[in-house]
């Protein structure tokens, strides 16, 4: 269509739709949700304070985004339910973190975008 212009930058094209699996879930999806969804998918399982570390991030917000991820957002909407939250059965005061069957799927379409010619 003469509205969709010319590709320039096929890379960035693929950011763009990896972004937009996300906004089929949920339409108001921050950056920082999805990078800690990718530290989560690439650290699986991993405990809450590896994202903290990670991505530079304070507890809280770590905390808000892996709700979302989870099944409860903070406002009360449902979460994505991409990731289980559950305690860490040596230390009950930590969490860890693991994907879900849906959000192992999420991973392999976001693989298959990347590993596209």
């Amino acid at each position: 269509t003469p509205i969709l212009q010319k590709m320039t930058d096929s890379v960035m094209w693929k950011i763009c739709r990896i972004h937009e699996l996300f906004r089929e879930k949920d339409v108001e999806v921050p950056g920082q949700l999805v990078a800690v969804f990718c530290f989560i998918a690439s650290h699986n399982p991993c405990h809450m304070q590896a994202i903290e570390q990670g991505l530079s991030m304070s507890p809280n917000s770590v905390s808000r985004n892996t709700d979302w991820l989870f099944n409860t957002h903070r406002l009360g909407k449902p979460g994505m339910g991409l990731i289980i939250k559950e305690k860490d059965p040596l230390n009950y005061r930590r969490r860890i973190c693991r994907l879900t069957k849906e959000g192992e799927k999420l991973v392999i379409q976001i693989k298959e975008i990347l590993n596209e010619s």
